[in-house]
């Protein structure tokens, strides 16, 4: 499954965001990739160890998981600290697949799930776009500030050459309490099912009974 969700966050925090980055120091993104993605890997990355920028990461983190949607199609039960990434004209990361296992200040945690959350307008840059390769063949994102791509770690991705401008985005990654994809979008879909009979009928025997099938579904699959 693979999900656009607008106004993750809000137009200040990217703006504060974007004035921070307009300041700060970035490095080599080739120092964070793979062995085999460092070859195909030329952008740049915010300095996350600087005071203002793990304040920031730690901000847009809290935005995101307190979306419900993001909470809903995710179910994440650890992420990875967000990353705050650069590319300008001539940048581009080409096919790959993210690693499989990632560190965390809280131990390694396999990935499920990758994410961008975009910086600025669409035609703000030119190129830039993230392509997916899914079942459906490669489909390619190009979203509003604010915004997030949620998308399977398995899948092959890349992210365009950016031809003008610059393309800033906060990627991260989370592992799922519910480790299949399939599982995971049932339970959304029921998720989904379910809050909407409670906008149109509120409390009722219909909600009642989706809600019992999805939590037992969740304590049936999850790993806790």
């Amino acid at each position: 499954m693979i999900l656009c969700i607008d106004q993750v966050l809000s137009a200040e925090l990217v703006s504060r965001i974007r004035s921070t980055l307009a300041e700060t120091d970035f490095r080599d993104g080739r120092e964070t990739a793979g062995w085999h993605a460092r070859t195909v890997k030329r952008n740049e990355q915010a300095d996350g160890r600087r005071p203002d920028i793990a304040e920031l990461r730690q901000e847009a983190a809290k935005a995101l998981q307190s979306h419900p949607l993001f909470q809903m199609a995710a179910r994440p039960r650890r992420m990875k600290p967000l990353m705050f990434s650069r590319y300008q004209a001539g940048m581009a990361y080409g096919n790959h697949v993210d690693d499989a296992i990632m560190t965390t200040p809280q131990g390694a945690m396999r990935t499920d799930l990758s994410f961008t959350l975009f910086l600025n307008e669409p035609d703000s840059y030119e190129g830039g776009e993230l392509l997916v390769d899914s079942t459906a063949g490669e489909q390619t994102y190009k979203l509003p500030a604010g915004a997030m791509i949620l998308y399977p770690s398995s899948t092959l991705h890349r992210v365009e050459p950016v031809t003008r401008g610059e393309r800033l985005a906060a990627v991260g990654w989370a592992q799922s309490q519910i480790r299949d994809p399939q599982q995971r979008e049932i339970l959304f879909d029921l998720d989904t099912t379910r809050r909407q009979e409670f906008e149109a009928n509120g409390k009722t025997r219909t909600f009642d009974m989706l809600s019992k099938s999805l939590a037992n579904l969740i304590r049936m699959w999850a790993e806790v």
